[in-house]
């Protein structure tokens, strides 16, 4: 311990930020099995409801919401336990889970569910691109309940192609055609963050009908202690594992695919103490996005996405691998991701942060270690302050490590840092970094405290102090 703390004192003198001292790099890191261990999955009795038994359809032809409804409601009451879904088809509208249940799939189950907008009423209080809302009910959905899961070998299918759900982005290549309504219409999306901006109660911003804002697949919603395990997730509306407000939340040896609009993979909002482990992201959009609210309404609520733990995943198509934001103005803080693979030519970035003036808050101490990347499209690191659009909540991105990753193929840009001249990004530590066929090594806009230690781009050594930094205050090129 004293040898630590002369090492510390002696960083400091010699002017260095903690962050990068190697008192700190250790600190980081050591965090890291505390977060695991207040990180539990729920448990729950043997008792087991078998949906058939309430008069569930195997064919997917029946809408068995009743059935599925029924048996939630039996295992809930009885004390908790297991809501079996057998081998079969079972088309369903919203699932609604309640303490101390567990949904279990069993291999060759499928959840098909209803693409019919009327069966998603009524309204339920939600969380639609990081500002609350009265929408439609997202398809397997929970609030303000306690010890849930979802498990097993089965498929959720949300059934959402170019035909339904996808239109509503109001984008060609989704299905929409000309006239048609979408969300980008006056009175949908834009009203909702006009509300948001305004202060407007949330129950008062009532959308759902005539709206067209998509819901999200899987959304636990202020609840606590929260399993999703083992199943496949497909042909989703929206985000796709969306846990919103909640603590104590695992998601283990999931598969993710679904490559329509905004179909982010999984979505911790505003959650703390969350283990993503063993899962496979093939996704429209982002793979992991961390998110804490948008702009006022996420400074309202101002809770962070805080204790990430990203593990041992493995990501195909996606805008990014591991990505904070953009949704981010609550913040986000000790985020940690090791051992994932990254490897897609539609892949466009391993690690992302993506935040504006508009947003504000702080996205503080993320550790990525042991990450290897076959190809990405545009850059292996992008951290940008300019997403979207520009405000007066200047946000705050500082302590940024990224150990043992290898990428083969870089995209564009190696590493791209866009911070603002009176703000920029603080403490980047690339070690042990490899980045290879990439057209350009990097692109830096203000950034203080950088720190390079063996990081090899196309063959070169790159040394932090031959590394330009610009100061200009816009998106470098």
């Amino acid at each position: 311990m004293l040898k630590s703390i002369l090492k510390y004192a002696f960083a400091v003198l010699l002017g260095v930020s903690s962050f990068t001292s190697t008192y700190a790099q250790t600190e980081g890191w050591a965090k890291l099995d505390g977060i695991i261990a207040k990180i539990k999955a729920p448990t729950f009795p043997k008792r087991m409801f078998f949906v058939k038994n309430y008069g569930a359809d195997a064919t997917g032809k029946k809408n068995c919401s009743t059935a599925i409804k029924a048996a939630i409601e039996a295992c809930h009451k009885a004390g908790g336990g297991s809501v079996i879904v057998p081998a079969g088809k079972y088309l369903t509208g919203p699932v609604y889970l309640k303490s101390n249940v567990n949904l279990h799939l069993e291999k060759g189950a499928t959840l098909l569910f209803s693409t019919k907008p009327d069966d998603y009423l009524p309204l339920v209080p939600t969380r639609w691109e990081g500002v609350e809302l009265m929408n439609y009910s997202p398809l397997v959905y929970a609030y303000k309940e306690k010890n849930i899961a979802v498990t097993g070998e089965g498929v959720l299918d949300g059934q959402a192609n170019a035909q339904n759900w996808w239109p509503w982005k109001g984008k060609k290549e989704y299905g929409f055609k000309n006239g048609d309504p979408s969300q980008v219409d006056k009175a949908n999306r834009p009203a909702l963050f006009a509300m948001a901006e305004k202060d407007v109660p949330m129950a008062e911003r009532k959308f759902g009908n005539g709206h067209y804002l998509r819901p999200q697949f899987v959304q636990p919603y202020l609840c606590t202690n929260v399993l999703i395990e083992g199943i496949r997730v497909i042909n989703s509306p929206m985000w796709i594992l969306n846990p919103v407000l909640c603590n104590n939340v695992t998601i283990n040896k999931v598969t993710v695919e679904s490559e329509g609009p905004n179909t982010d993979g999984c979505d911790p909002e505003s959650c703390k103490n969350v283990l993503i482990k063993d899962c496979y992201f093939n996704t429209g959009d982002d793979c992991i996005a961390l998110k804490s609210g948008r702009n006022s309404d996420g400074r309202r609520i101002n809770i962070p996405c805080e204790n990430v733990v990203i593990q041992g995943c493995t990501m195909a198509n996606g805008h990014g691998g591991v990505v904070i934001g953009s949704e981010i103005s609550g913040g986000a803080k000790n985020i940690f991701a090791e051992n994932c693979t990254m490897n897609s030519p539609e892949l466009d970035r391993a690690l992302r942060i993506k935040t504006s003036s508009a947003r504000g808050g702080i996205i503080q101490n993320i550790y990525l270690r042991n990450i290897k990347v076959g190809q990405v499209k545009q850059e292996a690191i992008l951290v940008t302050m300019f997403y979207e659009d520009t405000g007066n909540f200047m946000p705050l991105i500082r302590n940024i490590e990224v150990s043992n990753m290898e990428v083969k193929n870089g995209g564009n840009t190696g590493v791209v840092i866009e911070g603002y001249k009176k703000q920029p990004v603080q403490n980047l530590r690339l070690s042990n970094v490899t980045i290879n066929n990439v057209k350009k090594a990097y692109s830096i806009a203000n950034l203080t405290g950088l720190q390079l230690n063996n990081v090899l781009v196309n063959g070169s050594l790159l040394k932090t102090d031959q590394v330009k930094i610009s100061d200009a205050d816009k998106k470098t090129d």
